[in-house]
């Protein structure tokens, strides 16, 4: 049975779905979970066949609007890395895993996520809000010391997600650039609706190599993403192996895998309020957000 665990807008907030053969179907009344959150940490097979009514044209929400903890990698598409060494006039490099470094990561907050034809306020305090179309790897077991080659083993299935980006906020200019306290990663990344997510989880044996898929961003109807994940610097696999080494990842944790070539940044392009971003992964689906 092929299906998509998604959340749907209803009376109260956010509630569980279950999408079987384009239909989404309550997953409180299919599985006994009222949320995809509750589902994962159940970690109970679902049923074959609906065992309830569908439902009447639902509202996607973010397919898990209740997170445990994002953590997302940075620096991790050779192309993008390419294209960033180049806007600051220098010549690509090594990347940190020829040099022999581990996956780097920093952190958004709940406060981040919002779903599919969301609108999201650019912060008032930015005039440089930048797009980042994510692979979304969603832990599906409790993870802790798993080696790269066990590591696709905990992934319960894949999203898309948008790192939204304040690129004029990350600086604290009245601290020197070498010391601890002149990147402020809050405020450029963990701003309200930072996170757009969407549309829902595709569970990972559908998905299959998550090194082979394509992934685009669109900006009204610009392209300015296309790429693909076998551009990643540091694999899922070994993403997990770093953050499963320094605690225990649990069902729910979202693990965003970085972004490749396109992002605003270089070419000086940032989102302005009424465009519309569309993002789309192969073998996942699309969806899109605003910008207010």
């Amino acid at each position: 049975m092929t299906y998509r665990l998604l959340s749907y807008e209803a009376e109260g907030g956010p509630r569980g779905g279950l999408m079987i053969d384009g239909k989404v179907y309550d997953l409180e009344r299919e599985t006994g979970s009222a949320s995809v959150l509750q589902a994962l940490r159940a970690q109970k097979p679902f049923p074959g066949k609906p065992r309830s009514e569908a439902l009447k044209n639902p509202r996607l929400a973010a397919p898990l609007p209740d997170p445990g903890n994002i953590f997302c990698a940075g620096a991790n598409y050779t192309d993008h890395m390419a294209e960033m060494a180049r806007a600051q006039g220098q010549q690509p490099g090594p990347t940190m895993k020829d040099l022999g470094e581990k996956p780097w990561f920093f952190i958004k907050t709940q406060h981040s996520i919002v779903g599919p034809d969301a609108a999201v306020k650019l912060p008032p305090y930015s005039k440089a809000v930048d797009w980042e179309v994510e692979l979304v790897a969603v832990i599906g077991k409790p993870a802790k010391d798993v080696p790269a080659s066990r590591a696709l083993d905990y992934v319960f299935g894949y999203t898309i997600g948008n790192d939204l980006s304040a690129r004029d906020a990350i600086r604290r200019e009245k601290n020197p650039p070498s010391g601890p306290f002149h990147f402020d990663w809050l405020s450029s990344k963990c701003f309200d609706g930072s996170c757009p997510l969407g549309p829902w989880i595709v569970p990972a044996a559908e998905v299959g190599d998550p090194q082979k898929l394509a992934l685009k961003l669109w900006v009204g109807d610009e392209l300015m993403q296309d790429s693909n994940t076998g551009q990643m610097i540091f694999t899922v696999a070994e993403q997990i192996e770093m953050l499963s080494s320094r605690l225990t990842l649990q069902p729910g944790d979202l693990v965003m895998t970085g972004t490749p070539a396109g992002v605003g940044m270089p070419r000086k392009r940032f989102l302005r309020p009424g465009e519309k971003v569309k993002l789309w992964i192969e073998k996942i689906g699309e969806f899109e957000h605003r910008m207010v």
